[in-house]
């Protein structure tokens, strides 16, 4: 994959398997702004939101976060604690920079300080944890960015078939 300056909606969807309306969505509510956002045209459209790679890696993390039964709320909670407590974005935190690592065990999001502070990101991620026992159920989260099969539609397969 060549890396671009920036990536349409569309091929977003392909590379995250998020839809054009979850990007939509995620836009509208603040969850992840595109670098360069919709403007009114003269002919009455919008112009193609466009999303940096930095942007198109955390729309991967947040797609597998989603994935794993994490909701939408949690994602907010997630990326608000992360830039209100820590002063970093979700890329730093996953891979693009070494303030913060996040970690999960499936059913909660850490966050682990070069110190080694580990912090609930879903329940309180101003105060540490003391963590004992087996530390080897957190897995660290990043992702690679690979292009997801999308799903055939029945026209589709009809299609092919035919």
């Amino acid at each position: 994959m060549r890396l671009k300056k920036t990536y349409s909606s569309r091929e977003v969807a392909a590379f995250t398997g998020l839809s054009a309306r979850q990007l939509q969505t995620w836009h509208a509510d603040g969850l992840m702004l595109p670098a360069i956002p919709p403007q009114r045209t003269a002919a009455g459209g919008y112009t193609e939101r466009r999303y940096t790679p930095i942007e198109l890696f955390e729309l991967q993390v947040l797609a597998d976060l989603r994935t794993c039964g994490f909701s939408v709320p949690q994602l907010r909670t997630i990326v608000d604690a992360l830039r209100d407590r820590f002063q970093v974005r979700l890329f730093d935190a996953t891979g693009g920079g070494e303030h913060v690592t996040l970690l999960t065990d499936g059913h909660d999001v850490y966050a682990r300080t070069p110190n080694g502070e580990l912090f609930n990101l879903l329940k309180d991620p101003t105060q540490p944890l003391l963590a004992t026992g087996d530390r080897g159920r957190l897995r660290e989260m990043g992702t690679s960015t690979r292009r997801r099969r999308r799903r055939r539609t029945a026209r589709a397969s009809r299609r092919i078939k035919d």
